[in-house]
């Protein structure tokens, strides 16, 4: 896997401050809850900040790679919400240290486009999940982001992506490897507001 600029990910994540309160309510429709512990996965973190403050979740952690981002993540946490912070950790795309059954959500935003930085490891997303938590993959403004607001980060955004090395992906590449993944789960493509997976763990028999 290629190198990361940290710096490029720190400007992007606060870039896209404006879009969290919008891209929530996408996530919170697809969650359909409001208890649960929330993990946040990748580079391109931040909207569990957000869910956090809408009083979605219980507990929330911040799962940062590739290296270096903890640092980074940790002092947006105390930013956002002083009082109790969102955890960080540091960790990989196998999402090594993480416990089984412990995420009731998953959200990994970029998480196809940047194939030279990390793959997506779903077995690793499947694992972390509890029975019927879901996770939600893929990368996007979402459908409830005003024009004006995208309007007015989409360039900044496209140039900064392309910086860390982003490529294009279709529903049909999403299609194919999701077929090859044998986890006990649903899948579905979404392609409102961005290109997204939505990943359902399934209860235990």
């Amino acid at each position: 896997m290629g190198s990361i600029n940290l710096d490029l990910i720190k400007e992007i994540d606060l870039l896209w401050e404006p879009v969290y309160p919008y891209l929530s309510q996408t996530v919170i429709e697809y969650y359909g809850r409001r208890e649960g512990t929330l993990i946040e996965i990748g580079p391109f973190c931040g909207v569990i900040f957000e869910l956090k403050k809408q009083g979605i979740g219980d507990s929330f952690v911040i799962a940062a790679f590739p290296p270096g981002l903890k640092n980074i993540f940790q002092e947006q946490a105390r930013r956002h919400s002083p009082g109790s912070p969102v955890d960080v950790i540091e960790t990989d795309p196998a999402l090594e240290g993480m416990n089984e059954n412990s995420a009731d959500l998953v959200i990994f935003r970029g998480a196809f486009f940047f194939p030279s930085l990390f793959q997506v490891h779903w077995p690793a997303i499947h694992r972390v999940l509890k029975p019927n938590g879901v996770a939600l993959v893929g990368g996007g403004f979402g459908k409830f982001t005003p024009r004006e607001v995208i309007t007015k980060i989409g360039k900044k955004s496209r140039d900064l992506n392309l910086q860390i090395g982003k490529v294009d992906r279709t529903a049909e590449d999403l299609r194919e490897e999701i077929e090859g993944i044998s986890v006990e789960a649903t899948f579905e493509i979404l392609t409102e507001g961005g290109l997204w997976v939505l990943m359902r763990k399934k209860a235990h028999p």
